[in-house]
């Protein structure tokens, strides 16, 4: 699994032109899921988000996690992060799971971060989605699980 975390002040997330999910202070997490991942994979990521030190404490520095500053997480499916742009100029997605699995996984992932006791929103799975941040940094890391 790959995700992409972005600090962000605001977040939120539209299908068809409804609000299906939305957070204030806290994390964007884009979350791509490979063929060969597993429920390890998920649980290994979430461990990582919600312990990540991203936040500043009272002097600057990236100290606090998301567990000790309250934050909220929208997490929102994204299988393009698999995208291989190495050959053509056409991505291959030959290394995304197929969407059966990567819904799972999706699911699962969202489940566990919400067992963390933090507010958890989620976009809609499959969906052409419309996703607008006031990235708080900018603050952005890219995590893999199998690395």
């Amino acid at each position: 699994m790959k995700i992409v975390i972005q600090r962000v002040k605001e977040a939120q997330v539209e299908v068809a032109g409804k609000l299906v999910g939305k957070i204030t202070t806290g994390a964007l997490i884009f979350l791509g899921v490979a063929k060969e991942d597993a429920l390890a994979d998920a649980d290994y990521l979430v461990s990582k988000v919600i312990n990540l030190r991203m936040f500043e404490d009272k002097d600057g520095k990236m100290n606090l996690s998301g567990l000790e500053v309250n934050a909220e997480f929208l997490v929102v499916s994204q299988f393009t992060l698999y995208g291989n742009c190495d050959k053509g100029r056409r991505p291959s997605f030959d290394d995304a799971a197929d969407p059966q699995k990567g819904e799972e996984l999706y699911n699962y992932f969202v489940d566990a971060l919400k067992k963390q006791n933090v507010k958890v929103e989620t976009g809609e799975f499959r969906a052409m989605m419309d996703v607008s941040l006031i990235n708080d940094g900018p603050v952005t890391f890219i995590i893999e699980s199998r690395k």
